[in-house]
């Protein structure tokens, strides 16, 4: 199973370098002169044209989550180690987990992007590339990990890891419809990079010295041009199971169409308040290829391939048998190879925008926004709240601070935006950067910086 993760968690990786890292920040949607506010609402259009520096244009580094390195990585007499030192107390460190850890990245890299105003409205021509990764780690895989035969069962429910790139080619437009209302709508086509979806839904173990009984009933899907499963065999029962993945080549996975749509409200009645939503990457993308491992349902077997002594300094001592299951427990699921199963189409993960934002009448300048984003992705979906102040309080300058609560917890965001004649440049973070290690790595799995160059005319 660790192989698998890590394979999994590499593939990530590579689709997170693949995409550079870039997104919309939240923290501009109530900011008139934000750029790239259409990003997050098709019926935002902006007051002059622009186009973007090529990839830095909209440039987000960053991640979310629920698992920290502090969760993970601990020091101990002055040096830094992992959780599975046994200075760490078990307890302590199983006690700080929650029961289901999580790890988000949706990126997106914008290569070109231009704006301007023509056919009664505002217009949008965007070149991305893009990633959406997603980890879901239950406790009982550390538990596993941190206690090994200290307990004798173990229920390891719902592992599940996504991973999807692609690039897009999108074309938008907003305009008014009267005075009250505003809508827009882009069309994206779509072309896919790589797939790999893993459901490891559950494995139920027994464990003893001499044997481990196990029910496991897992599947990995993959999308992936050149990707082929490598496999290991059961000394005992000369089963072979599929323990990792590797890619030769690379090459067009497939290909898709999405919408983004959006409304903006006005009420006349309510001259200081406006109300918007938008439906983002509603949309699919059909692969080519379908590689399947499988367990085939919930499969029931034996394996004596880890056993333990109480002798430290016989071969199969905890540690030197722990060390071995460390290396490699993709046993635990024994997935067999199914081949290609021919295409399959997946669904975007969509994203729902709303907000509200008041003006406040004695200075118009300043306004209040409440915005909640949800990310509607199965078990993968994630919800963020976020109550701003906005202010523009000369022409060439805005900037919005904000505080945000949601699934990944508390943070505050703000963004800081210059126009002047030309020339645009902001930067911001939606969550902001808390303690760092020397070697400046975040020590919450919270932290983005945004930072954008464009042209406008």
């Amino acid at each position: 199973m660790k192989t698998i993760i890590k394979s999994t968690i590499v593939a990530a990786a590579f689709f997170v370098s693949f995409a550079a890292s870039a997104q919309t920040t939240r923290s501009g949607y109530f900011v008139d002169d934000y750029t790239y506010r259409f990003q997050l609402n098709p019926a935002l259009g902006n007051s002059k044209n622009f186009v973007s520096m090529p990839a830095l244009g909209n440039l987000n580094i960053g991640v979310n989550g629920n698992l920290h390195v502090t969760d993970i990585l601990y020091n101990i007499d002055g040096r830094t180690t992992t959780f599975m030192n046994p200075g760490v107390d078990a307890s302590k460190f199983l006690n700080g987990l929650s029961d289901v850890n999580r790890l988000r990245v949706n990126t997106k890299i914008d290569i070109l992007s231009a704006g301007f105003k023509a056919f009664g409205g505002y217009n949008t021509v965007n070149i991305n590339a893009r990633a959406d990764i997603g980890i879901n780690l239950p406790k009982s895989v550390f538990s596993l990990l941190k206690e090994g035969v200290a307990n004798k069962t173990y229920a390891i429910d719902d592992l599940a890891a996504r991973a999807v790139a692609y690039a897009e080619i999108a074309f938008g437009h907003s305009r008014d419809i009267n005075k009250e209302w505003r809508v827009g709508g882009t069309f994206k086509f779509l072309v896919g990079g790589g797939n790999i979806d893993v459901r490891l839904r559950n494995a139920d173990l027994t464990l003893g010295q001499d044997a481990w009984t196990i029910t496991s009933d897992a599947e990995i899907r993959s999308s992936l041009k050149g990707l082929s499963y490598q496999t290991d065999v059961n000394d005992r029962t000369g089963h072979r199971y599929v323990s990792g993945a590797e890619v030769n080549g690379a090459g067009v996975g497939g290909f898709g169409m999405a919408f983004d749509l959006g409304a903006v409200y006005r009420p006349a009645v309510l001259k200081d308040w406006a109300f918007s939503v938008a439906l983002l990457d509603l949309g699919f993308i059909n692969w080519s290829n379908n590689m399947l491992a499988s367990t085939d349902g919930p499969k029931t077997f034996n394996t004596d391939k880890y056993t333990f002594s109480v002798d430290d300094d016989s071969p199969n001592s905890f540690d030197n048998t722990w060390d071995k299951i460390s290396d490699d427990i993709s046993a635990i699921y024994e997935l067999d190879d199914m081949g290609d199963k021919g295409s399959r189409a997946t669904a975007l993960a969509a994203t729902l925008n709303v907000g509200a934002e008041y003006t406040f009448p004695l200075y118009r300048p300043l306004t209040f926004g409440l915005l909640n984003t949800t990310r509607i992705n199965g078990a993968y979906t994630w919800t963020d709240f976020r109550l701003s102040a906005n202010v523009a309080p000369v022409k060439c300058f805005d900037a919005s601070a904000n505080i945000a609560l949601g699934t990944f917890g508390f943070g505050f965001g703000w963004l800081m935006n210059v126009h002047l004649t030309g020339f645009n440049l902001f930067v911001g973070m939606d969550h902001t950067l808390g303690r760092v290690s020397k070697e400046f790595v975040p020590l919450s799995s919270n932290a983005s910086v945004n930072f954008g160059l464009n042209f406008l005319f």
